[in-house]
């Protein structure tokens, strides 16, 4: 196990205890501009990273009773396929490496980029859910759990292709259609969400060969202490510092994914 990517792990853990999001938008990035990992590694052994550091935080919120499994369940309707879809539709079309990469780096600057993006409208978007919530009862009443099924397969889409999405983009989209939703309940959801979504997509991304299963100790082995440290310092760091830091970090990176 290479030393280096242990650290690296260590330092995206940090970076998610403290912030509670930056997995996939940081991890997958850092695995193709720093070490060289092809992309589509990148994103299939960060895939089943995911799921298993996500395991034990869905576990809490669920004992917590902060997971709205309602909510859970549509997302889940709409993202699994889907994510079983876009693994069986690029096995089908076999591309060959450097085609696959270029997706797969295409799909990665956009979702970094709309990350960003969404990191620093958060505040903003449940503000106006909020008031929409107040004034208009079309969405939130007649076509709000197939909205959030629709939702859950953009996400779940994304997600296989570049791993990002299941964090920021999902937590932002659960506030616009459940502004009344507790923040705490928004971010179980999203967080238990995530794991049957990766775990489904990794498992993919495994069958297709594109996961490096030395690779994912080494950073499992760097990862687990990383985000129980920075769990512990979070509550010290506040947000509104945090989230713009995190979201200019994302659009350098997802503008250098572009130029890659």
């Amino acid at each position: 196990m290479d030393g280096m990517y242990t650290l690296s792990g260590f330092v995206v853990g940090l970076v998610v205890g403290v912030t509670g999001v930056g997995g996939g938008s940081l991890m997958t990035p850092l695995l193709v501009l720093l070490f060289g990992v092809s992309p589509a590694t990148a994103v299939g052994t960060d895939l089943l990273y995911a799921s298993l550091t996500k395991t034990l935080g869905g576990w809490v919120h669920g004992q917590r009773g902060t997971v709205d499994w309602k909510v859970m369940g549509l997302l889940s309707l709409g993202s699994l396929p889907a994510a079983v879809f876009t693994i069986a539709l690029l096995k089908y079309l076999a591309m060959d490496e450097k085609t696959l990469s270029g997706l797969v780096t295409g799909v990665l600057s956009v979702a970094l980029i709309l990350t960003a993006t969404a990191l620093l409208l958060k505040g903003r978007v449940r503000k106006l859910a909020q008031r929409r919530d107040g004034t208009d009862h079309g969405l939130h009443h007649s076509h709000l759990d197939a909205a959030t099924i629709a939702t859950g397969f953009i996400v779940g889409t994304l997600v296989t292709v570049s791993s990002v999405g299941a964090g920021v983009l999902g937590t932002v989209a659960l506030l616009f259609l459940y502004p009344r939703m507790q923040a705490v309940k928004v971010v179980g959801t999203d967080i238990v969400h995530a794991v049957p979504l990766t775990a489904v997509a990794g498992m993919g991304h495994l069958a297709l060969g594109t996961v490096d299963v030395v690779l994912l100790g080494s950073l499992l082995l760097g990862s687990l202490p990383g985000i129980y440290i920075g769990s512990h310092l979070g509550a010290r760091v506040p947000e509104a510092v945090l989230r713009p830091v995190l979201a200019f970090m994302l659009l350098i990176i997802g503008t250098r994914m572009v130029l890659y």
